[in-house]
């Protein structure tokens, strides 16, 4: 293997993560464009792009794309390389083998020899893709892949992503290090998820719950959807919640439940419009009691987030809704 550069560590400063609280400086910043995160050859009524929904993927979808990469690419050895970012450019990990694809939050490691950690975020719009050999790519133009990962059976394809950075294996913590418990993690930790969210009481839930300090995972949708569950508004102060245990552990079973379903239903109804309580039904009759959902911008420029809520169903403060429709 070849690298070239100061450090193993690679990128340029990307500024502050408005989910993991954190500025890091070496992070490489890529331009954006539009595709859902696909692996495999995934059906082609599933395909919604990232930007449709404007969110980032959630730590079940990236926990789902860790696993499929990883029963594609571990045990393998590389038969080619290709890493499309200036930093990376002469890197050569070929004949080197996969070890483990891993899912950290929303971060993905990609462990490769003895050595070496392949870390990848897709933010909005980034996405690795699956194809046999000899299969036409299909995840957008030729400049916008990043990298790509080959073995005799797989090409793994990386589209648009704006976090590459090829660490030693023992500088993981560089990476995700600073992400709290995370939900779908072997490591897991609700007494320490719950002590996180109780440290700032003035904190809104649904801020805290997207802090991936606090604990990993949890995006927008399933901000929205714990929020509903728990009958509280976004809006309400953590210190004010009567317990804090059930919002954890709701967390962690809705991710849990849809982390083998990229669908991501939160009501058990599979039908298209029912599949979540508030979350993208702005405007529309609660399924639970029929008052309009309301939505509203949470947090600060330029990090604010869509929030949606049911005004009859969740108790607490809530700013004049914003969006309707």
């Amino acid at each position: 293997m070849t690298v070239t550069g100061s450090s193993a560590g690679v990128g340029a400063g990307a500024g502050p993560d408005p989910e993991d609280g954190t500025t890091r400086d070496n992070r490489l910043t890529l331009p954006r464009a539009t595709h859902l995160l696909s692996f495999f050859r995934a059906r082609a009524e599933t395909m919604v792009t990232w930007r449709e929904r404007d969110r980032v993927p959630e730590g079940d979808t990236v926990w789902l794309a860790g696993r499929r990469m990883h029963q594609a690419l571990a045990g393998r050895t590389l038969t080619r390389t290709d890493f499309r970012v200036p930093q990376l450019a002469t890197v050569d990990l070929t004949g080197q083998p996969v070890v483990e694809v891993l899912s950290r939050g929303k971060h993905l490691l990609t462990r490769i020899g003895a050595d070496w950690s392949l870390h990848t975020h897709f933010r909005m719009d980034g996405s690795w893709h699956l194809y046999r050999r000899g299969d036409r790519w299909r995840g957008g133009p030729k400049w916008q892949v990043r990298v790509v990962l080959e073995t005799r059976e797989w090409q793994a394809v990386g589209y648009r992503l704006p976090v590459v950075e090829l660490l030693a294996r023992d500088r993981e913590v560089d990476a995700v290090g600073h992400l709290g418990p995370d939900l779908l993690g072997s490591d897991w930790d609700p007494v320490e998820a719950r002590r996180r969210l109780l440290a700032d009481p003035g904190r809104e839930l649904g801020q805290a719950l997207l802090d991936q300090r606090n604990l990993a995972g949890i995006g927008n949708l399933y901000k929205a959807e714990v929020c509903f569950l728990t009958g509280l508004t976004p809006w309400t102060p953590v210190g004010d919640l009567p317990d804090v245990a059930e919002v954890v552990d709701r967390s962690k079973r809705l991710l849990e439940a849809n982390r083998d379903d990229p669908a991501q239903v939160t009501t058990g109804d599979r039908r298209r419009g029912r599949q979540h309580w508030v979350f993208e039904r702005s405007g529309k009759p609660c399924l639970r009691c029929g008052t309009r959902v309301a939505s509203a911008e949470q947090g600060d420029p330029p990090y604010q987030r869509l929030t949606y809520w049911c005004p009859r169903c969740q108790k607490g403060p809530a700013p004049q809704p914003t969006h309707s429709g």
